[in-house]
């Protein structure tokens, strides 16, 4: 596991060299979250990428418009827009997944019947890498979910996600959400994969990827 989170570390600084990550406009619509006296039915955790203001961000906002679109008339939804620094010490993102992992077992506990949906695009994504991989304290990460909170999530979507460049998709790297993830990258995207298309990084609302994320958790709550 020691060695999984390095080379996960080393991939966003690999990343960082490659391409410099997106600064995207801030676009983001007001957050709800939850509360133990208000459940919603559905309950988004989304990590915003490198750069980005405090929020969800561009990609994480068409992530939650559109899955908010497709799914059933008079859910109730709320939004936690996971606080971390999503700057350019890319090995804070374990103050992210710390941050994260706290709300989702404080959802898991309060709220048991909330369906829980958790998101990141580029650093962002690998905020939920750590959360999904880990299952030991380790490199700053010292909040690690414990397995029963998988029953909780209903979906995982990582879009844009570093790990892909060497360690490959989510889908593979972990036993409790792989099943109920989708990792998407964008052509060549070198953030993501082998290919040199810097361009690629930001453009996956118009790529229509995050509406694809968005379809994928849509039927899984």
């Amino acid at each position: 596991m020691r060695a999984l989170l390095l080379v996960g570390a080393t991939t966003l600084l690999a990343a960082a060299a490659v391409v410099a990550p997106a600064v995207l406009p801030p676009e983001v619509a007001p957050i709800a979250s939850a509360s133990a006296d208000a459940c919603p039915n559905v309950q988004i955790v989304f990590a915003r990428g490198t750069g980005e203001d405090p929020g969800v961000g561009t990609v994480g906002q068409a992530f939650v418009d559109s899955l908010r679109a497709q799914t059933t008339k008079g859910q109730s939804f709320a939004v936690y827009p996971v606080n971390y620094p999503a700057s350019h010490d890319f090995l804070a993102a374990t103050d992210g997944a710390n941050d994260a992992s706290s709300f989702i077992q404080n959802v898991a506990t309060t709220c048991p019947d909330t369906k829980i949906v958790l998101g990141g695009f580029s650093q962002g994504a690998a905020v939920i890498d750590i959360l999904a991989v880990a299952a030991n304290p380790i490199l700053g990460f010292t909040d690690p979910m414990p397995a029963e909170v998988a029953d909780h999530v209903a979906a995982v979507a990582v879009i844009g996600n570093p790990s892909n460049r060497i360690k490959g998709p989510l889908t593979t790297l972990s036993p409790l959400y792989g099943s109920k993830t989708i990792d998407l990258c964008n052509g060549a995207d070198p953030v993501c994969s082998p290919g040199d298309d810097v361009a690629a990084h930001s453009l996956y609302v118009q790529s229509g990827m995050a509406d694809q994320a968005a379809t994928f958790a849509a039927h899984l709550i």
